[in-house]
């Protein structure tokens, strides 16, 4: 969360609101950890009673105003409170903005113009790290690379470039991509889980991931240690998609957390979005809304007050009518035939539920980026306790990517 006077953190400054987030999470945790969408009573709403019926009696519309700020929202105690606390607790500086060579038009082409910004404002930000470290740099490693767009914006013109991914179609496309642009440049197939990404890691003079998911970035923090790799900067995403049930914290900080997280609690952040298209929304709101309506069916269904998980389901599945999407549903979690209902009725008290589960999910939404927050910082502060130097800040505004914190580490 940017504030115009907000510095970047380094050195102590990383512990002391690392623990002043750990803290709040940690007493808070009652709060952030509801889900709206499988409880039909959260535990909070007895406590607050004035604050759950307030949110309870707004619209779908209503809801979806403030998803991507709901700090804003003027709602009942103690939503205010919480609210100025996370959002205190969440702020942080972005790195100046640093004006690079134009690079070649032609090497935008193909790339959606939204990851082109991304990018431009990624490589922006390392370049302009407090001691300029990365403006030297002549050998670039780019982690999870897909087609190496990122690398290849950063090596141009004549920096030497290697790129590690597993799509072996991704290799070959990006290895034909930078020969247009560049004289040094190799795509590797590789996993990085694996000890094939160890060699690269201790040549390369920065490690670059822009968005490497779960345990792609979390491995990619610990070999970057254990390699003795000069540089790396960061960008991390999809925190939720680890292996483990539950995440590992790396820092000694972390690690003397009581605060524990699982997958569940891991995508609290990626809640977060700003890319989602008019046709995906609707879409979006139609599956929740008839996947709420059938919450409520499977319980008469089964006599058991209690969420039933059902599985992901293809957009060709919400071309049926709502009755036949039930029944055959039903059938899919074999469940007793559905009996004779009044179907608008019941679709109608989804689209109900829906409205007020987005209002609810407002509460969850204060601590997201907190959330966030504290998984990079234990990151961080593991490099930190490695000898490398560490900034920590924002590399592009929210309205272009909401995972836009960014990890810069050198080593000392």
């Amino acid at each position: 969360m940017l504030s115009p006077d907000a510095p970047l953190l380094s050195g102590d400054a990383l512990r002391e609101r690392f623990l002043a987030l750990d803290s709040f999470l940690l007493a808070q945790q009652s709060i952030w950890r509801g889900k709206p969408f499988i409880q039909q009573q959260l535990s909070w709403e007895v406590d607050y009673p004035e604050l759950a019926g307030w949110l309870r009696g707004r619209s779908l519309a209503a809801a979806e105003a403030c998803h991507a700020n709901p700090y804003a929202l003027s709602a009942p105690q103690p939503f205010t409170q919480w609210a100025q606390q996370a959002q205190h607790l969440s702020m942080l500086g972005s790195f100046p903005d640093k004006v690079l060579s134009q690079r070649p038009l032609r090497m935008q082409s193909g790339i959606a113009e939204r990851k082109w910004q991304q990018i431009e404002a990624f490589a922006s930000a390392v370049h302009s790290g407090a001691d300029q470290a990365f403006a030297a740099i002549n050998n670039w490693l780019d982690w999870c690379a897909g087609k190496g767009h990122l690398g290849c914006y950063l090596a141009w013109p004549d920096a030497h470039l290697e790129c590690l991914e597993f799509n072996p179609e991704l290799v070959s496309r990006g290895q034909a991509i930078s020969q247009k642009h560049l004289a040094h440049a190799q795509h590797r197939l590789c996993d990085v889980l694996s000890a094939e990404s160890t060699a690269p890691l201790q040549q390369a003079g920065a490690v670059i991931a822009l968005h490497a998911c779960g345990d792609l970035h979390t491995h990619l923090v610990r070999q970057v240690a254990v390699q003795q790799s000069a540089a790396l900067a960061l960008a991390p995403c999809c925190y939720n998609r680890m292996q483990s049930e539950f995440y590992q914290p790396l820092s000694t900080q972390g690690q003397a957390s009581l605060l524990s997280l699982n997958r569940d609690d891991l995508s609290l952040p990626m809640t977060a979005t700003v890319t989602a298209t008019n046709r995906e929304r609707r879409l979006r709101d139609q599956s929740m809304a008839w996947r709420l309506a059938f919450d409520i069916l499977q319980r008469q269904l089964r006599g058991v007050d209690d969420y039933l998980p059902t599985p992901p389901l293809s957009a060709i599945w919400f071309n049926k009518p709502f009755a036949q999407w039930c029944a055959d549903l039903a059938e899919l979690k074999g469940l007793p035939s559905v009996p004779p209902q009044n179907w608008a009725n019941l679709q109608a008290r989804g689209w109900q539920r829906l409205a007020e589960v987005r209002n609810l999910e407002l509460v969850r939404a204060l601590f997201r980026r907190s959330l966030e927050l504290w998984l990079v910082l234990d990151q961080a502060l593991f490099l930190h306790e490695q000898g490398f130097r560490v900034e920590l800040g924002e590399f592009c505004a929210s309205e272009l990517t909401p995972r836009n914190l960014l990890l810069l580490a050198r080593r000392s």
